[in-house]
């Protein structure tokens, strides 16, 4: 079976590996080259691909390396593997590159609830003085003065912005952004069903139909049509004895007959798969847990906060009121003893939602968009590295209360909406409500 690459995505590794082996006169190539992209468009596979058409040897690394009880130990983990891939250089005379997948999901702060521990701090670190000192990288506790071969990194993600600014800026790390157009996207569903000889007619219609589909559901919806061969293998032979026919068992593998690859089949199996994923976004439950957990806990600090009802004072009979223009004076006299709103009362009504936040609000939800709101301090507003507060879908009355929530949590901090497209899933308008010290926009 062929799989289809990507001449971009070629073409991209490609210089960048090359670039790392080649002496090029006064430039400063960088090491890292970061791929990012949405989830499930074959970043990694693409990449295992490229390397077996140039012939490079690969180190691998994963997200689930990045931590460890042991302070150190992942940041010393990352200096092995490069030495490793560098040794790999010398004894069999090829290109290697280090391969690290997801760092996003290791070393990355995807919102106020990860946890940045010392090891994130080491492996953050580790990377940066590798990218500026490739040819001399040591072990802890040894040094060895004979210079390295460079070997490029290549790192996958799905938002290179929750990693380390400093790591991901220009210079250390060269960015590629993939998306694989209409075109890449034939190819690939192509080389999925190349062995059942689908007619590349049908291919183009089935990719145009699940357009918004990212490429990994064209393979789940390959395997989904065995799923009723298999299901009637499992009855046939019983369900308390498959266990013992599939593992280590003396009989012939079982053998499964063509399904129906008919376009029609496809798409109907799909629109199923469709519906599934749509479950899952609407449901959201663990979005709907921890927003009411925040709720109430806004609530509990709100009340405990409040001050408790002080008796008021007998209120003496007012003398009556003198005629003309000793009235005036009395008013003035009584204005001065009426009790002031205090601070805590005025802050109190400050959370409640201006006009043009509140119309904001019912805008993105009339248009059938799920609301998001999001927030930043000011040191990270800079690099635009927004945090995720709630998500509402359809309910005005609650994302009001979450909005006023989060603007009492974080009055010094910004405060923004977005409008995201859930069929699209790409964010439609963002509008910022709220600057620091409270400050409505």
């Amino acid at each position: 079976m062929s799989y289809y690459i990507s001449p971009r995505f070629l073409d991209k590794l490609a210089v960048h590996i090359t670039k790392n082996f080649l002496d090029l006169p006064n430039v400063r190539v960088p090491l890292l080259l970061g791929i990012h992209g949405r989830k499930g468009e074959g970043k990694s596979f693409q990449c295992e691909l490229v390397f077996e058409r140039l012939g490079v040897e690969v180190v691998h690394m994963s997200a689930g390396e990045l931590e460890s009880p042991d302070a150190g130990d992942p940041a010393r983990l990352i200096r092995l593997r490069y030495r490793e891939a560098a040794e790999l250089v010398r004894t069999r005379g090829k290109m290697t590159v280090l391969m690290i997948n997801d760092l996003d999901a290791g070393a990355g702060r995807l919102d106020q609830g990860t946890q940045y521990t010392v090891n994130t701090q080491l492996v953050n670190g580790t990377l940066m003085n590798i990218a500026d000192n490739p040819t001399n990288v040591q072990l802890p506790g040894s040094y060895d003065s004979t210079p390295l071969h460079r070997v490029p990194i290549i790192i996958t993600g799905n938002d290179l912005s929750t990693l380390y600014a400093p790591l991901i800026r220009d210079g250390r790390m060269d960015k590629f952004y993939w998306e694989p157009n209409r075109d890449d996207k034939i190819g690939i569903v192509g080389g999925i069903f190349e062995a059942d000889a689908i007619q590349q007619q049908n291919i183009e219609q089935l990719v145009d139909h699940f357009i918004n589909q990212s490429v990994d559901f064209f393979g789940a919806l390959r395997s989904r049509l065995y799923d009723e061969q298999v299901l009637n293998f499992i009855k046939d032979i019983g369900y308390d004895r498959v266990s013992l026919r599939v593992v280590n068992s003396g009989d012939r593998p079982p053998e499964f007959h063509r399904p129906d690859f008919s376009l029609p089949h496809l798409i109907e199996v799909g629109e199923f798969m469709v519906q599934e994923q749509q479950r899952v976004q609407q449901m959201r439950l663990s979005e709907e847990y921890n927003r009411n957990l925040r709720l109430g806990f806004h609530r509990t600090n709100e009340e405990e906060s409040r001050p408790a009802p002080q008796p008021r004072p007998e209120q003496p009979i007012a003398p009556p009121q003198p005629a003309n223009g000793n009235r005036s004076k009395s008013v003035n006299q009584e204005s001065n003893q009426r009790p002031q709103p205090t601070a805590q009362q005025t802050h109190s009504t400050s959370t409640k939602l201006n006009v043009e936040a509140a119309d904001q609000v019912q805008q993105i939800l009339a248009q059938g968009y799920r609301l998001g709101i999001e927030f930043v301090d000011e040191r990270r507003f800079r690099t635009n590295s927004w945090q995720s507060y709630a998500a509402i879908q359809g309910h005005e009355s609650e994302a009001i209360t979450a909005l006023e929530a989060c603007l009492a949590e974080h009055s010094n901090d910004y405060v923004r909406v977005v409008g995201i497209d859930p069929k699209a899933k790409r964010r439609m308008m963002e509008t910022v409500v709220q600057r620091p010290n409270g400050k409505s926009s």
